[in-house]
């Protein structure tokens, strides 16, 4: 890969923004033809039924991205297989519950499966166990709280085209020599969301589906472990700023649910921007305001890269103490909905 390169990183993003483009287009013909949709109903936020899977646009996309990358770069060539297998799996088993709803159990096995690879794969390239550990944590965990907090128009698509942008930013001022690996990868993930967010917003025509929100949050861990390991352990928390909307809203809507005795696993529109989206007309506002907040984020994230590790910690406590106090804030005025699911 010519390092330095603008027209190169230029071309690459148009091609696979073109892809997705044309991906997305035949997958919302396919799901209409296979009346694959997603119906209005209690624990929904739409009001109109809509197509469901254009997710699979992107994995195939991302496949083919991660396939160019391994052969222009063998150092990564391992991981790099690593994240196509585990990426295959997760994509794999969200695209049989779009068709037909799978056991918990089933897509949780897969899930496991997947970041277990991934995990492989981390371990092979840095050596690291506490790397590989955060591996498969990571992607359990955001493979789960994205497709939890994939409920409007542009949301889900939108916050990964985001965080995988300051990802790539942080690999491209690496001085590294995988920096082009991880940042082209970064960069294919950002541009595949891009050609898939102009058929889901700011109104939808096609949602993700399962095969897409999971397969985002697993790339995203890919990449969240992947660029820690280019900066030093201490450094690493620092990239958690980007994710900290989705972060913050999953896990304090999960604790509530679980607090309360609802079948947390169950879908449900309690979380914060689902409370938020009930007050307003329409999707566009909160998905502009999530994107905002984690532009933010980002800034904050690229601010505090080259500082003390103390300046970093302070960062990170100020936007969890942010982020919760939103959370709160978008919740008071609802707190007496979504009770219906109580056991």
């Amino acid at each position: 890969m010519p390092e330095g390169s603008a027209g190169w990183l230029a071309s690459w993003i148009a091609a696979l923004f073109l892809l997705a483009f044309a991906g997305t287009w035949l997958a919302r013909r396919y799901a209409m033809h296979r009346r694959l949709l997603d119906e209005p109903g209690d624990r929904r936020s739409h009001v109109l039924a809509t197509p469901r899977g254009g997710g699979i646009a992107i994995v195939v996309v991302m496949l083919l991205a991660i396939g160019y990358l391994a052969l222009d770069e063998p150092a990564s060539r391992t991981l790099l297989g690593a994240i196509a297998g585990g990426l295959f799996l997760v994509g794999g088993v969200g695209w049989m519950d779009d068709h037909q709803p799978q056991s918990p159990l089933t897509r949780l096995a897969v899930q496991a499966l997947a970041s277990l690879l991934l995990a492989w794969g981390i371990w092979s390239w840095s050596g690291s166990v506490p790397a590989a550990l955060s591996a498969f944590a990571a992607s359990m965990i955001l493979t789960n709280v994205w497709n939890f907090m994939d409920g409007i128009d542009g949301l889900a698509a939108s916050q990964a085209l985001l965080v995988a942008t300051g990802y790539g930013a942080i690999a491209f001022g690496s001085q590294a020599p995988v920096s082009y690996a991880v940042g082209g990868l970064a960069l294919a993930l950002a541009a595949a969301c891009l050609g898939f967010l102009p058929f889901n917003f700011p109104r939808a025509r096609i949602f993700l589906g399962d095969v897409g929100s999971g397969a985002l949050g697993y790339l995203l861990a890919a990449l969240l472990v992947w660029v820690g390991c280019l900066r030093q352990p201490i450094q690493a928390p620092v990239l958690l700023l980007p994710l900290s909307a989705f972060l913050i809203d999953a896990s304090l809507t999960l604790f509530g649910r679980m607090v309360g005795r609802q079948r947390w696993w169950l879908p449900h529109t309690e979380h914060a921007y689902q409370h938020w989206v009930r007050r307003l007309p329409r999707h566009s506002p909160v998905t502009l305001a999530y994107a905002a907040w984690t532009l933010g984020a980002i800034v904050l994230m690229l601010a505090t890269s080259s500082r003390s590790v103390a300046f970093m910690m302070l960062s990170l406590g100020i936007a969890t103490l942010g982020g919760m106090s939103a959370w709160l804030a978008l919740r008071r005025p609802h707190r007496r909905t979504g009770r219906g699911d109580r056991e």
